[in-house]
C-alpha cells in the first residue's frame, strides 16, 4: 500500500519552506526579539512537522499501511467528488449526505469510515487539505502538524504567563516530549485532539479565570469542544471534572475567612460533580463501549482479545487481570492501570523498536517521579498540590484519563498513542511539584544526570 510517493518528496521542500516562512513571519509580529517566548516557537513548531514527517515513514516503511494511511486514502475518494461535481462533493465534505443515499453511493461505499463521524472528520480536514497539497500526503500530514500545534501553543501560553519564572520546563513539558510531538502530528484523531484540548483549555481559563469574554474566545471554546467531544468524547469526561476541580480551588483560593471557604469550596464540589454526572448522561448514547456501564466490559474484552492475539502483538500486550465491572473490582487494577498508563512499558517489555522508545520515555518520567517522590517528599507533594489550584488540575486529570487509557487500552502501541493528551499535563505536575516545594535546591533536569 503506497501512499508515499515521489510526488511526496518533490513538495516536500517546497511545503516545508512555506510553512517555515510564515511561521517565521507570524513570530516576529507577535514575539519581537526580546519576548520571553520566542525561542521556543520555530523549535515547537519544528518538532511537530518532523513527527508529522517521521510517523508518516514510519507507517509507509515499517507498518505497510494503518489507520493514518486509511485516512488518506478514503480523504482521495471526497477529493474525487469534489473535483467530479463541486457542489455535491462539498456537501460529501461537510457530510450532508445519508450513508445509504443513492447519489453518493459510488463515493460512500468506498468508505468504510463515512458513517462513525469520529473518523469522518479525520478524513475530511485531509481532503480539505489535500486541494492545497496536491493531494500529497506528507504535506497534508505537515498541516495537520501545523494545526495541532496551535492547540499546543496555547495550552503553553495558559500557563507560561502563570509561570514566568518556570518558563524553560513549562515549554519542554507541554512541546518536547517525543510522544505528544510524534503520535500528535500525523493525519490522526490524536491530532485533531491535541489541538481541540489545548484551546479548550486556553478558553476556559480566558473567559473563566481571566475575565476575558471576547468573541474570539467563545467561539474557539465551543469549537474545540465540540471537536473533542465528536473526536474522543472520554477526554471531556477526563478534563470534566479536573476543570471544575480548578475553578472550583481558584475562585475559593481567595476567600480569607477559613469557614466561608471550607464551605465555598464544598457547594462549588457539589455543584461539579452534578455537572459531570449530567455531562455522563447527555453523553450516555455517545459514549458506547466507553460508557461507565460498558467500560469494564470493554477493558475485559480487550484484555481477552489481546491474550488470544498474544502472537500478533508479539508481547507488547498487557494484562490487568479479570476485570468484573464492579467498583471493588475497579480499585483493584486501579494502581496496576495508572502505572502502566503513566511508565509502561517498561524496558524489559519492549519487544519493538518503537515500543522501546515509548519505554525509555516512560523510564524517564519514572526516574522523575521517584526522585521527586524521595527529594520533596510525600507529605510536602501533597501540600503543594493543595495550595496551587493548576497542579490539582493537572494531577486530577492525568488520575482520571491515565487509569481509564491504561484500563481499555490492552498493548502498549495502542497506549502510548492514547496517553499522549496527558503527558503534558504530566510533565507540568512534576516540575511545578518540585520548584514550588521549596525544597528545590537545583535545577530538575540534573536529576537525569545519574
Amino acid at each position: 500500500m503506497q501512499f508515499i510517493t515521489i510526488l511526496d518528496y518533490i513538495l516536500l521542500p517546497t511545503y516545508l519552506l512555506l510553512i517555515l516562512v510564515f511561521a517565521n513571519q507570524f513570530r516576529n509580529r507577535h514575539y519581537p526579539p526580546g519576548h520571553p517566548w520566542r525561542k521556543y516557537f520555530l523549535p515547537g513548531l519544528g518538532l511537530k512537522l518532523f513527527g508529522a514527517i517521521l510517523i508518516g515513514m514510519i507507517y509507509q516503511y515499517n507498518y505497510g499501511g494503518g489507520d493514518t494511511a486509511a485516512y488518506y486514502f478514503q480523504s482521495l475518494v471526497v477529493d474525487e467528488a469534489i473535483m467530479t461535481d463541486p457542489f455535491n462533493g462539498f456537501k460529501l465534505l461537510l457530510h450532508i449526505p445519508d450513508m445509504y443515499s443513492t447519489d453518493y453511493q459510488q463515493y460512500i461505499s468506498r468508505m468504510e469510515w463515512y458513517f462513525g463521524a469520529n473518523m469522518y472528520i479525520v478524513i475530511a480536514l485531509a481532503a480539505f487539505f489535500n486541494l492545497f497539497t496536491f493531494s500529497s500526503f506528507i504535506a497534508t500530514s505537515m498541516l495537520f502538524a501545523v494545526l495541532s500545534f496551535t492547540g499546543v501553543w496555547a495550552l503553553f501560553r495558559t500557563f507560561a504567563q502563570q509561570y514566568p519564572e518556570y518558563l524553560r520546563q513549562v515549554a519542554i513539558a507541554v512541546m518536547f516530549i517525543p510522544s505528544c510531538y510524534v503520535w500528535s502530528s500525523g493525519i490522526f484523531k490524536d491530532t485533531l485532539c491535541m489541538f481541540g484540548m489545548g484551546w479548550l483549555i486556553y478558553c476556559v481559563f480566558q473567559l473563566l479565570v481571566q475575565k476575558n469574554f471576547s468573541f474570539s474566545n467563545i467561539f474557539l471554546l465551543m469549537m474545540s469542544f465540540i471537536l473533542v467531544a465528536i473526536v474522543k468524547v472520554y477526554i471531556i469526561l477526563a478534563l470534566g471534572p479536573s476543570i471544575f476541580m480548578w475553578l472550583t480551588f481558584v475562585y475559593t483560593n481567595g476567600i480569607k475567612n477559613t469557614a466561608y471557604r471550607a464551605f465555598a469550596k464544598i457547594s462549588l464540589l457539589l455543584i461539579s460533580v452534578s455537572a459531570v454526572y449530567l455531562l455522563l448522561q447527555f453523553f450516555e448514547d455517545k459514549l458506547g463501549s466507553y460508557a461507565l456501564d460498558n467500560i469494564a466490559k470493554t477493558a475485559e474484552t480487550t484484555r481477552l482479545y489481546v491474550l488470544e492475539q498474544s502472537e500478533i502483538y508479539h508481547g507488547s500486550g498487557y494484562d490487568l487481570g479479570t476485570i468484573d465491572g464492579s467498583a471493588k473490582g475497579f480499585i483493584r487494577v486501579f494502581p496496576k492501570a495508572l502505572t502502566i498508563a503513566l511508565y509502561g512499558p517498561f524496558i524489559w517489555e519492549a519487544r519493538k523498536v518503537i515500543v522501546l522508545m515509548s519505554s525509555l520515555e516512560a523510564m524517564i518520567f519514572l526516574y522523575l517521579s521517584l526522585k521527586l517522590l524521595f527529594v520533596v517528599g510525600p507529605r510536602t507533594i501533597v501540600r503543594t498540590i493543595s495550595r496551587d489550584p493548576n497542579i490539582q488540575f493537572f494531577v486530577v486529570f492525568t488520575i482520571i484519563f491515565g487509569f481509564a487509557v491504561g484500563l481499555v487500552s490492552g498493548n502498549y502501541g495502542s497506549l502510548s498513542r492514547y496517553r499522549v493528551p496527558c503527558l503534558p499535563l504530566f510533565g507540568m505536575a512534576i516540575v511545578l511539584i518540585y520548584y514550588r516545594s521549596g525544597k528545590a535546591t537545583k535545577p530538575l533536569s540534573s536529576f537525569l544526570k545519574i
